[in-house]
């Protein structure tokens, strides 16, 4: 079966070292042509190194070079770092969703940090960042080295009566962090990653001693290398004397080479052990370009060309802009920030220097007719200076005027420009601004913005740079130490936190907002630890462990509160249950006389009849008598009615009448009375008249 893409007939007498070679001038090219001299000038501008080139005028004389640019660099790295590295764990690994068993996972982020101590990651971590801020991006290439890791340990010996005291070596494959320089890295010009470039290439010198180990071990080919001609483009420092002898140019491509020039190189190194037929040639189906390692020594020795051998397919090279430009790999430092600023700062030095040669150092003016022959006219302490005639009309010293006070203002303000340019703070903070002239609202706005520039810088090095960093470093680790890194699929997150000024600015403000509550408050110890949390203290984890302590109950006091809350609670209860007894007890009081209100009219209406029909007689006089008494009995009765609406409306306070006294008068005879006692009716004292 045919291959889906015609060969191009200029690889067939091509190498893949030539190749490889000729992207790498062409992109080298590009880069010289844009971005050397710019860089160049960014690293002298940060060292503090005078070139001719630098000058802005042709009559400048002093060489002084401002420090503010190199205080923006260092005070903007020194907060990425702190942020970073300040609280010791810079990275987090997490589990799979659903996974109960964190062991693993603990495991894996001890283990790294333990090796990345070992290898020191964290100087080049911090390297890369320098870099990055001088130079706009910060390039750091992964490396891999088989190590002998030894250990003090101690042996048995004799049947165990005596203990041999040696060394265990141990080899283990390492994963270390080399930063890169931009003049040693070469990358496609149209990329704007690494990960979608054609390829990115490592330039750069290397001792002859380190490709030889590697050829020993077989890394490298075993050919002759010898040794490179000098390119003072390539060496990290090009103002001091080079050293060429006992170096090896390497170049290092990690990326897409055609197919058919990597089959071909692997075919001559394989010859012999395996031969293919035609038929299963014809049966290989493949992209055009396939992700490979290529190692080139001197220009043109082929060292290494193999498949890419990362079981992620990744290319071992983490690089991130300081600031972002668009459509652009190469990024925007702090040099570049505070370019204009700073080269404006040392014109305005470099002319007051200049200025005060003329103003200070004393000058003379001579008639040079009246000297004697062979004089010497200079001016110095004891110098004795002949003259032929009267010396007052000879000599005569003069200067060029005063040097104007003005330019200590216009130095302070490009000062204050390098700082707003690059948003750099130190110890002698914003000039006019967070120094003392402003208010603390307006402190807190200058702060505010200087850490939000901060963050974004911080938040772009993490995910571009730190995080790929640690993935691959742990995919390395599982591929080729699976005994002491287990296989999975981890989640890596950055553990960076707040810089040094960030984290002072949020102790002010949790300070102040302390000052608003009492210590009674709940929120008031969870502030206290904030506090402490964020402070560079060196015992910060021995005051939170006992201040966390400390907010923990005592038991034997948490039980007797609770025992002292529980008798509340019944002393509660037992008042509740008090109160509604004597709720209960009212209305039944209230519903008893209620009934004995209702019980009165019925009993009194019995009474008036048995009082109307009692001892009547017969005839005409006992319908007249009971009409009398029946008259009587109404009058009675109303008499009553109104006597119970005035006990009704009388208040409490007053003595209610007793239980069971009747409402009738005493004039109504009782009931029970037989009818013929005491005599008739009108002569009784309790009848009716």
């Amino acid at each position: 079966m045919a291959e889906f893409y015609d060969t191009d007939p200029l690889l067939i007498e091509e190498t893949i070292e030539d190749w490889v070679i000729t992207k790498c001038e062409d992109w080298r090219d590009y880069y010289e042509s844009n971005y050397e001299a710019r860089f160049e000038e960014y690293y002298r501008l940060w060292r503090g190194i005078w070139d001719p080139a630098d000058s802005e005028r042709r009559s400048e004389r002093s060489r002084i070079i401002s420090p503010a640019l190199q205080q923006a660099v260092e005070s903007n790295v020194a907060e990425l770092e702190e942020a970073t590295f300040g609280r010791g764990k810079w990275f987090d690994v997490s589990d799979n969703f659903g996974d109960t068993n964190k062991q693993d996972v603990q495991f894996l982020r001890n283990k790294l940090t333990e090796d990345f101590e070992n290898c020191m990651v964290r100087k080049a971590v911090a390297e890369c960042l320098i870099n990055s801020a001088v130079f706009g991006t910060g390039i750091g290439e992964i490396v891999m080295e088989e190590m002998k890791e030894m250990a003090p340990a101690t042996q048995p010996i004799m049947d165990g009566q005596l203990q041999a005291v040696g060394v265990t070596m141990q080899d283990r494959v390492k994963v270390k962090l080399k930063p890169v320089l931009p003049q040693n890295f070469l990358i496609d010009p149209v990329a704007t990653s690494v990960e979608d470039a054609l390829g990115v290439a490592i330039d750069e010198f290397v001792s002859r001693h380190h490709v030889e180990l590697l050829q020993e071990q077989g890394v490298y080919r075993d050919v002759y290398v010898g040794s490179a001609a000098p390119d003072t483009d390539l060496e990290p420092d090009q103002d001091i004397t080079i050293y060429n002898d006992d170096k090896v140019r390497l170049t290092k491509y990690y990326g897409l080479v055609p197919r058919e020039l990597l089959k071909s190189v692997m075919d001559k190194e394989f010859e012999g052990e395996e031969i293919e037929t035609e038929e299963e040639e014809e049966e290989e189906i493949g992209p055009k370009y396939v992700e490979a390692v290529v190692v080139v020594a001197n220009g043109g020795i082929l060292l290494k060309a193999e498949a890419n051998p990362y079981m992620m397919q990744d290319r071992p090279v983490v690089a991130f802009p300081w600031d972002v430009v668009p459509g652009r790999f190469w990024g925007r430092g702090v040099c570049e920030k505070g370019y204009n600023s700073q080269k404006a700062l040392d014109t305005e030095l470099r002319a007051r220097i200049d200025a005060l040669s003329l103003t200070i150092h004393p000058m003379m003016a001579i008639d040079a007719t009246r000297l004697p022959r062979g004089a010497k006219p200079e001016v110095r302490p004891g110098k004795m200076i002949l003259t032929n005639g009267n010396p007052k009309e000879v000599l005569q010293p003069f200067n060029f005027g005063q040097v104007g006070q003005i330019t200590f203002a216009q130095a302070g303000a490009l000062q204050q420009m390098v700082q707003q340019a690059t948003g750099a703070v130190d110890s002698a903070g914003i000039a006019g601004q967070v120094n003392g002239e402003s208010t603390a609202a307006g402190i807190s706005m200058s702060l505010g913005a200087i850490i939000k520039r901060h963050k974004r810088t911080l938040i772009n090095f993490q995910q571009s740079f730190l995080i790929p960093f640690v993935k691959k470093a742990a995919y390395r680790y599982m591929q080729f130490d699976p005994e002491n890194y287990p296989v999975a699929d981890y989640k890596f997150n950055a553990s960076s936190t707040l810089g040094i000024i960030a984290r002072e600015y949020e102790v002010t403000q949790l300070v102040q907002l302390l000052q608003t509550m009492g210590k009674d408050s709940p929120l008031y110890n969870t502030l206290i630890q904030s506090v402490i949390d964020n402070m560079n203290l060196s015992n910060r984890e021995e005051l939170l462990a006992a201040l966390s302590q400390a907010s923990q109950p005592n038991p034997q006091a948490q039980q007797m509160a609770q025992q002292a809350q529980q008798a509340q609670v019944q002393f509660q209860q037992s008042q509740s249950a008090l109160l509604s007894s004597q709720a209960q007890e009212s209305q039944a009081r209230a519903a008893k006389l209620a009934a004995e209100a209702q019980a009165v009219p019925q009993e009194l209406e019995i009474d008036r009849i048995n009082a109307i029909t009692r001892n009547l007689r017969e005839g005409d006089a006992e319908d007249k008598e009971f009409e009398r008494r029946m008259k009587i009995a109404d009058t009675l009765l109303k008499n009553k009615q109104i006597e119970g609406k005035t006990n009704v409306d009388r208040p409490r306070t007053e003595t209610p009448p007793a239980e069971g006294q009747q409402g009738v008068p005493r004039n109504i005879p009782t009931p029970n009375r037989p009818p013929n006692q005491g005599g008739p009716v009108g002569n009784q004292g309790g009848g009716i008249q």
